[in-house]
């Protein structure tokens, strides 16, 4: 058996397409579509990945503008900057890249971004609407993790889901999305005794830990769906001998992709369609402030 490809570029590309003729209908009921994003520090690999945010959204239609704080701001003046956004009625999305400096506590930022104008899904009461099954906006990653289960027509409902990893923005968040569609799900992290024994009984494997070559084909049942959230930066010798580095997930593709009937590649699988749902939450948040859709 060999697994057939989940094309992450292909749905990403679906996605975006739907996403612009949603941010030209919101312009043609002069509605605006605005992501206010904050990028704390001069890190310059921070900075490239912005500007490529920007590309990205600009290709979509949304406007976007990056406030650029410094290194020395305090939580108190993050927080500020975060309920200016939220009172702002021209700004219809927030988000805060990662990671933020030492002194500047992660939860509590995500906690002050307004909850409809929170396009990553990260804000604590997001996250917790989605426990309750009405989620108001989800974490982009989850959400891109569902869609390409999706795209393989291999039926949710009833399935054995193992999720390995749980993360607030990842693993947990599938896990609930997952449930919510009728699947009986596993979650298995760093506690976990005998991983293969759970991920051998599942239907489809959902991977998100961060650690290259974690999953083997010993811990695969022939015929699963694979998806391979992880990314991780290695350095490996081709064959004339030359170092390179390259990315890798946390499944060993090739080696599961003879046990698997669909798994994703990475690159070119999670990654691109977690872009795709941030675009779709940015239009899904500025349809809320606008008074469009209802929270639930």
């Amino acid at each position: 058996m060999t697994a057939r490809i989940i094309d992450g570029k292909l749905l990403a590309a679906q996605i975006r397409e739907q996403v612009s003729s949603d941010v030209q209908a919101l312009k043609a009921m002069n509605r605006s579509v605005r992501l206010a994003a904050i990028l704390v520090g001069s890190s310059p690999a921070a900075r490239v990945y912005a500007d490529n945010q920007a590309r990205t959204f600009a290709q979509a239609g949304v406007e976007y503008e990056l406030h650029e704080l410094a290194d020395q701001i305090t939580q108190a003046e993050l927080d500020a900057v975060l309920a200016t956004l939220a009172k702002d009625p021209g700004v219809t999305g927030i988000m805060v890249h990662l990671p933020l400096p030492p002194h500047i506590n992660t939860q509590q930022t995500q906690y002050h971004i307004d909850i409809l104008k929170d396009v990553e899904g990260v804000n604590p009461a997001n996250i917790g609407n989605v426990l309750y099954g009405h989620p108001i906006i989800a974490p982009c990653t989850a959400l891109a993790a569902v869609a390409l289960i999706d795209t393989t027509g291999v039926p949710l409902q009833g399935a054995e889901v193992t999720v390995v990893g749980a993360s607030r923005i990842a693993g947990r968040p599938a896990a609930l999305l997952l449930t919510e569609r009728g699947a009986t799900v596993t979650v298995c992290h760093i506690h976990t005794r005998d991983l293969v024994r759970h991920t051998q009984r599942a239907d489809i494997l959902v991977v998100a830990v961060g650690k290259p070559g974690l999953i083997q084909p010993r811990h695969v049942s022939p015929g699963a769906v694979v998806i391979d959230i992880g990314i991780n930066r290695v350095t490996a010798t081709d064959a004339t001998g030359k170092s390179a580095t390259k990315t890798v997930g946390d499944v060993d593709f090739q080696a599961v992709s003879e046990t698997a009937s669909w798994i994703t590649p990475v690159p070119g699988g999670v990654g691109p369609v977690t872009v795709a749902m941030l675009l779709k939450n940015t239009v899904r948040a500025a349809r809320l402030v606008h008074g469009l859709d209802q929270p639930f």
